[in-house]
Protein backbone atom coordinates (compact mmCIF):
# COMPACT_ATOMS: atom_id res chain seq x y z
CA UNK A 1 0.00 0.00 0.00
CA UNK A 2 1.57 3.33 -1.05
CA UNK A 3 2.28 6.13 1.42
CA UNK A 4 0.80 9.51 0.54
CA UNK A 5 0.68 12.95 2.03
CA UNK A 6 -2.67 14.47 2.94
CA UNK A 7 -2.48 16.63 -0.21
CA UNK A 8 -1.60 13.70 -2.48
CA UNK A 9 -4.51 11.68 -1.12
CA UNK A 10 -6.99 14.45 -1.97
CA UNK A 11 -5.51 14.78 -5.44
CA UNK A 12 -5.57 11.02 -6.00
CA UNK A 13 -9.23 10.69 -5.00
CA UNK A 14 -10.27 13.61 -7.19
CA UNK A 15 -8.30 12.30 -10.18
CA UNK A 16 -9.84 8.83 -9.84
CA UNK A 17 -13.35 10.25 -9.83
CA UNK A 18 -12.67 12.42 -12.88
CA UNK A 19 -11.39 9.35 -14.74
CA UNK A 20 -14.40 7.30 -13.65
CA UNK A 21 -17.19 9.84 -14.18
CA UNK A 22 -17.13 12.32 -17.07
CA UNK A 23 -19.69 14.50 -15.28
CA UNK A 24 -17.06 15.50 -12.73
CA UNK A 25 -15.16 18.71 -13.46
CA UNK A 26 -13.05 21.19 -11.50
CA UNK A 27 -13.54 24.95 -11.37
CA UNK A 28 -11.63 27.56 -9.40
CA UNK A 29 -8.97 30.23 -9.43
CA UNK A 30 -5.65 29.01 -10.90
CA UNK A 31 -6.70 25.34 -10.72
CA UNK A 32 -5.73 24.66 -14.35
CA UNK A 33 -2.47 25.97 -15.78
CA UNK A 34 -1.01 26.71 -12.34
CA UNK A 35 -2.31 23.51 -10.74
CA UNK A 36 -3.99 25.27 -7.83
CA UNK A 37 -2.53 27.44 -5.08
CA UNK A 38 -1.35 24.31 -3.24
CA UNK A 39 -0.85 22.10 -6.36
CA UNK A 40 -3.72 19.71 -5.61
CA UNK A 41 -4.80 19.82 -9.27
CA UNK A 42 -1.31 19.92 -10.78
CA UNK A 43 -1.35 18.16 -14.17
CA UNK A 44 -5.14 17.88 -14.26
CA UNK A 45 -5.63 20.26 -17.17
CA UNK A 46 -3.09 18.35 -19.26
CA UNK A 47 -4.95 15.08 -18.63
CA UNK A 48 -8.58 16.21 -18.72
CA UNK A 49 -8.50 19.37 -20.83
CA UNK A 50 -9.49 22.97 -20.19
CA UNK A 51 -13.22 22.21 -20.38
CA UNK A 52 -13.06 19.94 -17.33
CA UNK A 53 -10.43 21.91 -15.41
CA UNK A 54 -11.65 25.47 -15.64
CA UNK A 55 -9.58 28.48 -14.61
CA UNK A 56 -12.24 30.82 -13.27
CA UNK A 57 -11.91 34.60 -12.88
CA UNK A 58 -11.17 36.09 -9.48
CA UNK A 59 -14.81 35.86 -8.39
CA UNK A 60 -15.97 33.43 -5.73
CA UNK A 61 -19.54 34.40 -6.55
CA UNK A 62 -19.07 33.34 -10.18
CA UNK A 63 -17.41 30.07 -9.16
CA UNK A 64 -20.23 29.18 -6.76
CA UNK A 65 -22.97 30.30 -9.13
CA UNK A 66 -21.43 28.29 -11.98
CA UNK A 67 -21.07 25.19 -9.82
CA UNK A 68 -24.66 25.43 -8.60
CA UNK A 69 -26.03 25.82 -12.12
CA UNK A 70 -23.92 22.95 -13.46
CA UNK A 71 -25.08 20.69 -10.60
CA UNK A 72 -28.71 21.53 -11.34
CA UNK A 73 -28.10 20.46 -14.94
CA UNK A 74 -26.79 17.04 -13.90
CA UNK A 75 -23.03 17.58 -13.72
CA UNK A 76 -20.80 16.95 -10.67
CA UNK A 77 -18.69 20.07 -10.18
CA UNK A 78 -15.84 20.27 -7.68
CA UNK A 79 -15.30 23.96 -6.96
CA UNK A 80 -12.31 25.32 -5.11
CA UNK A 81 -11.97 28.43 -3.01
CA UNK A 82 -8.27 29.26 -2.93
CA UNK A 83 -8.71 29.92 0.79
CA UNK A 84 -11.77 29.04 2.86
CA UNK A 85 -11.88 32.62 4.19
CA UNK A 86 -13.17 33.91 0.85
CA UNK A 87 -16.22 31.66 0.79
CA UNK A 88 -18.06 34.56 2.42
CA UNK A 89 -18.12 36.22 -1.01
CA UNK A 90 -20.17 33.25 -2.29
CA UNK A 91 -22.52 33.10 0.71
CA UNK A 92 -25.69 34.01 -1.21
CA UNK A 93 -25.33 31.34 -3.92
CA UNK A 94 -24.24 28.73 -1.40
CA UNK A 95 -26.65 29.35 1.48
CA UNK A 96 -29.65 31.00 -0.14
CA UNK A 97 -29.77 28.96 -3.34
CA UNK A 98 -27.79 25.70 -3.24
CA UNK A 99 -28.59 24.70 0.35
CA UNK A 100 -32.31 25.39 -0.06
CA UNK A 101 -32.89 23.99 -3.55
CA UNK A 102 -33.60 20.38 -2.62
CA UNK A 103 -36.06 21.40 0.09
CA UNK A 104 -37.64 24.06 -2.08
CA UNK A 105 -38.02 22.18 -5.36
CA UNK A 106 -36.90 18.60 -4.73
CA UNK A 107 -33.90 19.07 -7.02
CA UNK A 108 -30.55 17.55 -5.99
CA UNK A 109 -27.54 19.87 -6.09
CA UNK A 110 -24.53 17.51 -6.19
CA UNK A 111 -21.41 19.61 -5.94
CA UNK A 112 -18.32 19.69 -3.73
CA UNK A 113 -16.78 22.91 -2.49
CA UNK A 114 -13.14 22.42 -1.51
CA UNK A 115 -12.10 24.81 1.24
CA UNK A 116 -8.41 25.00 2.25
CA UNK A 117 -8.75 26.17 5.84
CA UNK A 118 -6.92 26.60 9.13
CA UNK A 119 -4.01 28.51 10.60
CA UNK A 120 -0.59 27.71 11.95
CA UNK A 121 1.46 28.89 8.99
CA UNK A 122 1.53 32.71 9.42
CA UNK A 123 -1.23 33.24 6.88
CA UNK A 124 -2.67 36.34 8.53
CA UNK A 125 -6.33 37.16 9.25
CA UNK A 126 -7.59 36.53 5.70
CA UNK A 127 -5.99 33.13 5.10
CA UNK A 128 -6.27 31.28 8.41
CA UNK A 129 -9.91 30.84 9.33
CA UNK A 130 -12.02 27.75 10.00
CA UNK A 131 -15.58 28.68 8.99
CA UNK A 132 -17.12 25.22 9.36
CA UNK A 133 -19.17 26.28 12.39
CA UNK A 134 -21.02 28.88 10.30
CA UNK A 135 -22.06 26.34 7.66
CA UNK A 136 -22.83 23.50 10.06
CA UNK A 137 -25.91 25.52 11.08
CA UNK A 138 -27.28 25.72 7.53
CA UNK A 139 -29.89 23.07 6.62
CA UNK A 140 -29.05 21.41 3.31
CA UNK A 141 -25.25 21.59 3.58
CA UNK A 142 -22.87 18.83 4.64
CA UNK A 143 -19.49 19.65 6.17
CA UNK A 144 -16.61 17.18 6.24
CA UNK A 145 -13.20 17.72 7.86
CA UNK A 146 -10.77 14.83 7.23
CA UNK A 147 -7.74 14.42 9.49
CA UNK A 148 -5.81 11.58 7.83
CA UNK A 149 -4.68 10.90 4.26
CA UNK A 150 -6.82 7.76 4.13
CA UNK A 151 -9.92 9.67 5.17
CA UNK A 152 -9.03 12.58 2.89
CA UNK A 153 -9.23 10.34 -0.19
CA UNK A 154 -12.27 8.35 0.92
CA UNK A 155 -14.23 11.44 1.92
CA UNK A 156 -13.53 13.41 -1.29
CA UNK A 157 -14.94 10.46 -3.26
CA UNK A 158 -17.97 10.20 -0.96
CA UNK A 159 -18.51 13.95 -1.25
CA UNK A 160 -18.52 13.80 -5.07
CA UNK A 161 -21.00 10.91 -4.98
CA UNK A 162 -23.36 12.67 -2.57
CA UNK A 163 -26.48 14.30 -4.10
CA UNK A 164 -26.18 17.27 -1.72
CA UNK A 165 -23.82 20.25 -1.54
CA UNK A 166 -20.78 19.10 0.45
CA UNK A 167 -18.26 21.52 1.94
CA UNK A 168 -14.88 19.78 2.10
CA UNK A 169 -12.62 21.46 4.66
CA UNK A 170 -9.00 20.47 4.03
CA UNK A 171 -6.57 21.82 6.60
CA UNK A 172 -3.60 23.55 4.98
CA UNK A 173 -1.31 22.72 7.88
CA UNK A 174 -1.75 19.01 7.12
CA UNK A 175 -1.09 19.15 3.37
CA UNK A 176 2.54 18.03 3.42
CA UNK A 177 3.10 17.38 7.12
CA UNK A 178 0.91 14.29 7.49
CA UNK A 179 1.61 11.02 5.68
CA UNK A 180 -0.06 7.65 5.81
CA UNK A 181 -0.84 4.50 3.89
CA UNK A 182 -3.63 5.02 1.36
CA UNK A 183 -5.16 2.25 -0.78
CA UNK A 184 -4.58 2.65 -4.49
CA UNK A 185 -8.02 1.39 -5.41
CA UNK A 186 -11.17 3.47 -5.21
CA UNK A 187 -12.99 3.42 -1.86
CA UNK A 188 -15.33 5.63 0.16
CA UNK A 189 -15.51 6.78 3.76
CA UNK A 190 -19.09 7.37 4.97
CA UNK A 191 -20.03 10.97 5.67
CA UNK A 192 -21.31 11.39 9.23
CA UNK A 193 -19.43 8.43 10.70
CA UNK A 194 -16.78 9.18 13.34
CA UNK A 195 -13.74 7.06 14.10
CA UNK A 196 -11.80 6.38 17.27
CA UNK A 197 -8.32 7.75 16.70
CA UNK A 198 -7.01 6.56 20.09
CA UNK A 199 -8.71 4.30 22.62
CA UNK A 200 -8.90 5.51 26.23
CA UNK A 201 -10.82 5.16 29.48
CA UNK A 202 -10.31 8.35 31.53
CA UNK A 203 -11.45 11.22 29.32
CA UNK A 204 -12.95 11.69 25.85
CA UNK A 205 -11.56 14.34 23.51
CA UNK A 206 -14.00 15.14 20.70
CA UNK A 207 -12.31 16.84 17.77
CA UNK A 208 -11.78 16.87 14.00
CA UNK A 209 -9.29 17.94 11.34
CA UNK A 210 -5.83 19.10 12.39
CA UNK A 211 -6.80 19.19 16.06
CA UNK A 212 -6.72 15.37 16.10
CA UNK A 213 -2.92 15.62 16.13
CA UNK A 214 -2.94 18.43 18.70
CA UNK A 215 -5.01 16.17 20.94
CA UNK A 216 -2.58 13.31 20.33
CA UNK A 217 0.40 15.46 21.34
CA UNK A 218 -1.37 16.70 24.47
CA UNK A 219 -2.47 13.20 25.46
CA UNK A 220 1.14 12.05 25.44
CA UNK A 221 1.98 14.67 28.08
CA UNK A 222 -0.63 13.76 30.69
CA UNK A 223 -0.92 10.84 33.07
CA UNK A 224 -4.32 9.70 31.85
CA UNK A 225 -5.89 7.32 29.35
CA UNK A 226 -7.27 9.67 26.69
CA UNK A 227 -9.78 8.59 24.06
CA UNK A 228 -9.63 10.75 20.93
CA UNK A 229 -12.79 10.74 18.81
CA UNK A 230 -12.29 12.11 15.29
CA UNK A 231 -15.72 13.27 14.09
CA UNK A 232 -14.62 13.40 10.42
CA UNK A 233 -17.84 15.34 9.69
CA UNK A 234 -19.34 18.19 11.69
CA UNK A 235 -22.61 18.03 9.76
CA UNK A 236 -23.95 15.44 9.94
CA UNK A 237 -22.04 14.49 13.12
CA UNK A 238 -21.91 11.06 14.70
CA UNK A 239 -23.85 11.63 17.92
CA UNK A 240 -23.87 7.95 18.82
CA UNK A 241 -20.09 7.68 18.69
CA UNK A 242 -19.78 10.68 21.01
CA UNK A 243 -22.33 9.30 23.48
CA UNK A 244 -20.67 5.88 23.46
CA UNK A 245 -17.33 7.47 24.34
CA UNK A 246 -18.87 9.68 27.03
CA UNK A 247 -20.60 6.67 28.55
CA UNK A 248 -17.23 4.96 28.85
CA UNK A 249 -15.11 7.82 30.25
CA UNK A 250 -17.65 10.17 31.91
CA UNK A 251 -15.44 13.17 31.08
CA UNK A 252 -15.45 15.23 27.89
CA UNK A 253 -13.20 17.82 26.28
CA UNK A 254 -14.19 19.30 22.92
CA UNK A 255 -11.16 20.56 21.02
CA UNK A 256 -11.44 22.74 17.95
CA UNK A 257 -9.50 25.38 16.05
CA UNK A 258 -11.92 28.24 16.14
CA UNK A 259 -12.67 31.56 17.78
CA UNK A 260 -13.98 31.51 21.33
CA UNK A 261 -17.24 33.04 20.13
CA UNK A 262 -19.49 31.45 17.50
CA UNK A 263 -18.23 27.91 18.02
CA UNK A 264 -19.48 24.50 16.89
CA UNK A 265 -18.94 22.63 20.11
CA UNK A 266 -22.44 23.04 21.47
CA UNK A 267 -23.51 20.53 18.86
CA UNK A 268 -21.48 17.86 20.63
CA UNK A 269 -22.23 18.76 24.24
CA UNK A 270 -23.83 21.47 26.37
CA UNK A 271 -22.05 23.34 29.14
CA UNK A 272 -25.09 23.47 31.45
CA UNK A 273 -26.31 20.86 33.84
CA UNK A 274 -29.86 19.66 33.15
CA UNK A 275 -32.57 21.53 35.05
CA UNK A 276 -36.17 20.74 35.78
CA UNK A 277 -37.09 21.99 32.32
CA UNK A 278 -34.98 19.23 30.79
CA UNK A 279 -37.75 16.80 31.64
CA UNK A 280 -39.37 17.73 28.37
CA UNK A 281 -38.56 15.51 25.43
CA UNK A 282 -36.78 18.26 23.54
CA UNK A 283 -34.52 19.23 26.42
CA UNK A 284 -33.77 15.66 27.41
CA UNK A 285 -32.50 15.02 23.89
CA UNK A 286 -30.38 18.15 24.06
CA UNK A 287 -28.75 17.03 27.28
CA UNK A 288 -28.65 13.29 26.58
CA UNK A 289 -24.91 13.17 27.26
CA UNK A 290 -25.33 14.46 30.82
CA UNK A 291 -26.56 11.16 32.18
CA UNK A 292 -23.05 9.71 31.70
CA UNK A 293 -21.03 12.82 32.54
CA UNK A 294 -19.54 13.25 35.99
CA UNK A 295 -17.77 16.53 35.27
CA UNK A 296 -18.57 19.63 33.16
CA UNK A 297 -17.74 19.74 29.49
CA UNK A 298 -14.55 21.57 28.59
CA UNK A 299 -13.87 23.40 25.34
CA UNK A 300 -10.54 24.58 24.01
CA UNK A 301 -9.63 26.71 21.01
CA UNK A 302 -6.21 26.68 19.38
CA UNK A 303 -3.30 28.88 20.48
CA UNK A 304 -3.13 30.66 17.11
CA UNK A 305 -6.81 31.62 17.35
CA UNK A 306 -6.50 32.84 20.94
CA UNK A 307 -3.46 34.92 20.07
CA UNK A 308 -5.26 36.46 17.10
CA UNK A 309 -8.15 37.49 19.34
CA UNK A 310 -5.73 38.96 21.90
CA UNK A 311 -4.03 41.02 19.18
CA UNK A 312 -7.40 42.32 18.03
CA UNK A 313 -8.15 43.50 21.57
CA UNK A 314 -4.76 45.12 22.15
CA UNK A 315 -4.86 48.92 21.54
CA UNK A 316 -2.75 50.17 18.69
CA UNK A 317 0.09 52.57 19.42
CA UNK A 318 -0.65 56.17 18.44
CA UNK A 319 3.01 57.17 18.30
Amino acid sequence: MPEMTYLQAISDGLRQEMRRDKRVFVIGEDVGVYGGAFKVTLGFQEEFGSWRVIDAPLSETAIMGGATGAALMGLRPVAEMQFADFVSCAWDHLVTVAAKQRWRAGTPVPFVLRLPSGGGFSGGPFHSQNPESSFAHIPGLKCVCPATPEDAKGLIISAIEDPNPVLYFEHKHLYRRVKGEVPEERYTVPIGKARIHTEGTDVSVITWGAMVYTAEEAAAQVDASVEIVDLRSVMPWDKQAVLDSVRKTSKVLVLHEDTRSKISTHRCAGSRRPTRRSRSRRCSRRHSSHRWRTSPVGSKSSWSTRRKEECQREPRSTS
